[in-house]
């Protein structure tokens, strides 16, 4: 994880299960296999924390000290817990691979902890409790350590703390700047609630909206978050595309599904990311029939019948090059609605009238053409991920009847 080969997704899911018991996570902390920087980590967690999660460092080999380091900051020994060999023994049993004898050392644990079992692998979790803080150390392996939590460590917690209620809400947004979305909800957040708060979340061309609720009653803590949301929305309706976990590829194709129509893309400087997004989601087959990835002069006039005058006259960058390809796409899929894209995603390839992050993007219906011009600016993948949500969004609004 410090050097960026690991991507740390246990602590988001960590954190996730926490807030639904009501409990704040205060912070996150990756440090390495060294047993110094273990100890001055937990020393710094728990002056601000009651609850702390450790992951990691369990396994067999030399670099996994974990175990060794927990068992010498709480002042105990490790020793051979029957159940624990039992357990990793049988574990081999099942899927016949030989036992070796540094697999035996997993039933080694500090004698100062009280041990979780594991059945879903071969190191155990361990629980300590010291001046009234709980340390929890779990496997690295995230099927391992979310089975563990869900079973045998949530259950527990959720007995010995009495919490209050955290809820969450996120509203997803595309096609407005972090800073012109706080604009236009500075009179939300003004008349926000004590213990209601909004976080803006961004990314690239979207902003997810986070508001956060703390109480000691559920049920009229919900009545409020539902009276918040519905004021967020009265001021933003056209600028939010879904809620929680939705992505943009996910409600087109709800709204395609719904009025029965489908899609084509023509896509140059994207790459065919745009029918990555589309066939992401289970069931696209039921309202896209395909693309074209025209990346040439001589693809684009071949497949999508762009005019040879037209490519001389404006370049492959230009509405009425997007345009053709949107005429094209259409008519060779026999969709209803066709998007065309075409820019200079870089590094190179820009000129003074069209730099690098320039873009073009068509939408193209049944009876209309809306065009979109875009400067993005950015590296090569950015730009490409920008126009994958913009032309996404477009169509979006487009599907809506909210595009002018």
């Amino acid at each position: 994880m410090l050097i960026g080969q690991v991507i740390d997704t246990n602590s988001a899911w960590i954190g996730q299960q926490m807030s639904l018991l009501g409990i704040r996570l205060e912070a996150r902390l990756a440090v390495g296999d060294d047993e110094q920087e273990i100890r001055n980590g937990l020393q710094f967690l728990r002056t601000g924390a009651d609850i702390i999660f450790l992951t990691g460092g369990l396994g067999p080999t030399r670099d996994d000290i974990t175990k060794k380091t927990l068992c010498g900051y709480f002042g105990g020994k490790l020793i051979e817990n029957e159940a624990v060999k039992q357990d990793v023994t049988g574990f081999f049993e099942r899927v016949k691979r030989p036992l070796l004898e540094s697999n035996l050392q997993q039933a080694m644990v500090p004698d100062c902890c009280e041990v979780i079992r594991n059945p879903w692998g071969t190191a155990p979790a361990m629980w300590f409790e010291q001046e009234g803080k709980i340390f929890v150390s779990m496997p690295g392996v995230p099927f391992e350590m979310k089975n563990l939590m869900t079973e045998r460590v949530i259950p527990r917690i959720r007995e010995r703390f009495q919490t209050g209620v955290i809820l969450h809400r996120t509203l997803l947004t595309a096609g407005i700047g972090e800073s012109f979305l706080a604009e236009k909800l500075r009179p939300f957040e003004d008349q926000l609630p004590e213990g209601f708060k909004l976080a803006y979340l961004p990314n690239l061309s979207q902003v997810r909206l986070r508001l956060s609720a703390t109480g000691p009653e559920g049920k009229r803590l919900q009545v409020q978050m539902d009276e918040q949301v519905q004021y967020l929305e009265s001021l933003i309706r056209e600028d939010i595309f879904g809620y929680e976990e939705d992505t943009l590829e996910k409600v087109i194709g709800t709204l395609l599904n719904e009025r029965g129509e489908t899609l084509s893309l023509a896509e140059s400087c994207t790459g065919g990311n745009i029918a990555r997004r589309i066939t992401s989601i289970p069931g696209s087959s039921a309202y896209f029939p395909g693309s074209v990835v025209s990346y040439s002069y001589e693809m684009k006039k071949e497949l999508l019948q762009v005019k040879d005058a037209t490519l001389e006259q404006f370049g492959a960058v230009s509405e009425e090059t997007v345009k053709e390809m949107s005429a094209g796409c259409r008519v060779r899929f026999h969709s209803d609605y066709s998007i065309a894209v075409s820019g200079i995603a870089g590094p190179g390839g820009g000129t003074t009238d069209k730099p690098v992050g320039t873009v073009w993007i068509a939408v193209r219906t049944p009876d209309k053409v809306y065009t979109r011009l875009f400067h993005f600016s950015r590296n090569r993948q950015q730009n490409i991920e920008m126009t994958t949500i913009a032309a996404l969004n477009l169509l979006r609004k487009i599907l809506l009847g909210t595009v002018i």
